[in-house]
């Protein structure tokens, strides 16, 4: 009787650690479907930004002291897309911040944006989503905050339509902390970039959905030299910072 329960047991542990690690498999194969599967591998090289977030701690999404970490595979998906704009915004952004708040964690929902322009001039539509994304700072239609506006993200993004950015620049922000009153200006701009002639050639097919399979790679390694260039190695002048008093 003795060596008959030993063997229940034992057979009983069995099961448990096969249903366990049948559990843990499964639960690897839907991470990995539910993650978004990039296929550049330098993205894996792009710096994160890290911020606090104050709201997120006291309505309990992250313990106080973690960062909120945005990365550019955060604007892809947002954007849907990954291009020179998408790009050079996420890196704008990050050195905006390093340079507002060069001896501590920036504060997300204490940053205002303003971009020169309207909202319909260049691309200032499509990249305010990347700031606003990553800084909290929201127009009219953000978050109101609580407990009559703390934590307020609404009105903290806008536009100045009377106020040109330059010609030849993709786009230029003003971020400022509501803290300190800390304003730096910061300018994209793109045209000294070069590019490859072949990708030129292969667009219209990639668009039209007439390119090939390996005509549809080549041209996605083509269009990402130049966007590896402004994440990790961006020429001098791509991105001009000025401090505003």
């Amino acid at each position: 009787m003795p060596m008959l329960t030993q063997q229940r047991v034992t057979t009983f542990l069995l099961i448990l650690i096969v249903i366990i690690t049948y559990k843990l498999y499964l639960g690897g194969v839907f991470m990995a479907v539910e993650s978004t599967k990039f296929n550049k591998e330098f993205f894996s090289q792009i710096e994160p930004i890290k911020l606090e977030d104050p709201l997120a701690v006291v309505l309990g999404a992250i313990d106080k002291g973690e960062p909120l970490v945005y990365t550019y595979g955060d604007a892809i998906k947002m954007a849907g897309h990954s291009c020179p704009a998408i790009s050079g915004t996420y890196k704008m952004t990050q050195l905006a911040l390093k340079k507002l708040y060069p001896d501590k964690t920036p504060v997300r929902g204490e940053i205002t944006v303003k971009f020169k322009g309207g909202v319909e001039d260049k691309v200032n539509g499509p990249v305010s989503q990347v700031i606003s994304m990553i800084t909290g700072a929201a127009p009219e239609s953000g978050f109101g905050g609580l407990g009559g506006g703390r934590y307020n993200r609404k009105n903290l993004l806008s536009f100045d339509p009377n106020n040109a950015p330059p010609d030849d620049c993709i786009c230029s922000v003003t971020f400022a902390r509501s803290d300190t009153g800390k304003k730096i200006e910061i300018t994209y701009s793109n045209y000294m970039l070069g590019g490859n002639p072949k990708m030129g050639q292969l667009m219209p097919k990639a668009v039209s959905g007439q390119a090939t399979d390996a005509e549809l790679n080549e041209f996605g390694v083509l269009w990402h030299d130049r966007i590896k260039t402004i994440l990790l190695d961006p020429p001098e002048g791509m991105f001009v910072i000025k401090e505003l008093d």
